[in-house]
């Protein structure tokens, strides 16, 4: 399967992305900030790749889960090309009687075998979980 995308320059360091017709996003630099940086997309790229796996898996599972956020940090090489070296990952599911065995196979499963965006980095993952009750708010965390 091929994918294509297309990057327009605007001004500044801003650009305007498109793969194939989908809806155009607008990358910048930090500096610029009407967008986020190429960079800060490929960790949102990871967070949305393994987060769709979760929710998959964990509706396939028949869980209780209500909501999921994925909260993720990156670090970068000093030296260019500034690769990512770390990441950290956190599922954050809030639900009702969730099972900690699904959200921990659904994680390990999104992230060993099915999350094609974290499987093309070169930097080592790392990932974590918490559930927290909705009914009493109590968090457990792994």
């Amino acid at each position: 399967m091929t994918i294509q995308a297309q990057i327009n320059w605007i001004a500044g360091m801003q650009l305007v992305a498109r793969a194939g017709q989908g809806p155009a996003i607008i990358m910048d630099d930090p500096e610029g900030r009407s967008g986020p940086s190429p960079m800060e997309l490929v960790l949102m790229g990871v967070a949305g790749c393994t987060a769709m796996d979760v929710v998959s898996i964990l509706r396939k599972k028949r869980s209780t889960f209500t909501a999921l956020q994925v909260e993720i940090s990156g670090e970068r090489a000093a030296d260019y090309p500034k690769r990512y070296t770390r990441i950290h990952i956190e599922f954050i599911v809030t639900g009702t009687g969730v099972k900690p065995t699904d959200v921990e196979q659904a994680v390990r499963l999104s992230m060993d075998k099915y999350c094609s965006a974290a499987a093309s980095l070169n930097a080592a993952m790392e990932d974590s979980y918490r559930i927290i009750e909705a009914d009493s708010m109590h968090q457990l965390d792994q």
